[in-house]
């Protein structure tokens, strides 16, 4: 008898902060039903906060990011709840990984700004090294920020239910696309018309 073997799947670290969570979505938005039900409310939206994730309640005629109601283009289907859980899990999963990425760039520039008295030894060239190094730092995390900035905006237009709508011209993104890019804001047109510019 011949066993095959076969190579176990390798989880990155990305995969397991997203996998984490959409459990953590699943989790509260099952907890918080009970109380929607009593509410009235037809939907609950799970939010991810400084404090950690919060649920609430959104009346029906709030009820955004559910499937079928996000903006799609012609001959794409519309979004099913699972996916919708999916762009939010995602969202949620990078906007963590942000955090943790501009913290560590925080403390790398303290520790360089700490590190760079002059110091007994330093000549020009080590001096000018650790200046780029602090730069090159203040640079990651700059761009962290602006990158959270978008993972929550985005967040806040699926709950808005104007997430996959175009912020310059109303049509709709692109289903394929946000699902590519769950950041973009600018359907393909008028991002390539903002980068003529």
């Amino acid at each position: 008898m011949v066993v095959k073997k076969t190579a176990a799947k390798k989880t990155t670290p990305a995969k397991k902060a997203a996998t984490a969570a959409k459990k953590a979505v699943k989790k509260v938005v099952a907890k918080k039903t009970a109380a929607a039900k009593k509410t009235g409310a037809k939907k609950v939206v799970a939010k991810k906060t400084a404090a950690g994730t919060v649920a609430s309640a959104v009346p029906a005629s709030r009820a955004a990011g559910e499937p079928g109601v996000l903006p799609v283009r012609p001959g794409e289907d519309p979004w099913s709840a699972s996916e919708v859980l999916e762009a939010r899990a995602e969202l949620l999963a990078e906007a963590e990984r942000l955090r943790a990425e501009i913290a560590s760039s925080e403390a790398s520039v303290a520790g360089l700004l700490r590190d760079s008295g002059g110091g007994a030894g330093d000549d020009d060239a080590d001096t000018g090294t650790k200046n780029i190094t602090r730069e090159h730092e203040m640079s990651l995390a700059a761009t962290a920020r602006e990158m959270l900035a978008q993972s929550e905006h985005a967040l806040e237009r699926l709950d808005e239910g104007t997430y996959g709508r175009c912020e310059s011209c109303g049509n709709p993104i692109g289903k394929a696309r946000m699902q590519a890019f769950p950041r973009a804001t600018l359907c393909i047109d008028c991002k390539q018309k903002q980068e003529r510019r």
